[in-house]
């Protein structure tokens, strides 16, 4: 199984972005995804999650200008970013609980993407 993240760059102050995040390989299913962030010098801190019954949970920095959403058809996971901020610079990285097949067994596993800067700045 793989993660691959896309969508960082640079934006300018109130603009918005959208990341995402899809999962390759012997799916079975998905549980949960997530957005993290870190900024330098600071710890990994939770953006966005999303279960597969469709409840979210975001940080209180997030709320109102964050939308976490997933594709299942595509095993994508996106992060819709609106007016974004200057302290919401960091690198990105998005987190999926699913379960894989290998060799006639289902495993449960947590996967992270490599990581996707984002830049707010003008």
């Amino acid at each position: 199984v793989q993660l691959q993240a896309s969508g960082g760059g640079l934006v300018q102050p109130g603009g918005s972005l959208t990341l995402s995040c899809t999962a390759s390989g012997s799916i079975f299913s998905v549980s949960a995804t997530g957005w993290y962030r870190q900024a330098p010098g600071k710890q990994r801190e939770l953006v966005a999650t999303l279960t597969s019954g469709g409840v979210t949970n975001y940080a209180d920095s997030a709320k109102g200008r964050f939308t976490i959403s997933s594709d299942g058809a595509k095993n994508t996971v996106y992060l819709q970013m609106t007016k974004m901020e200057p302290e919401d610079t960091a690198v990105y990285y998005c987190n999926v609980d699913l379960t894989f097949e290998s060799g006639g067994y289902l495993v449960p596993a947590s996967y992270w993407g490599q990581g996707t800067q984002v830049t707010v700045s003008s």
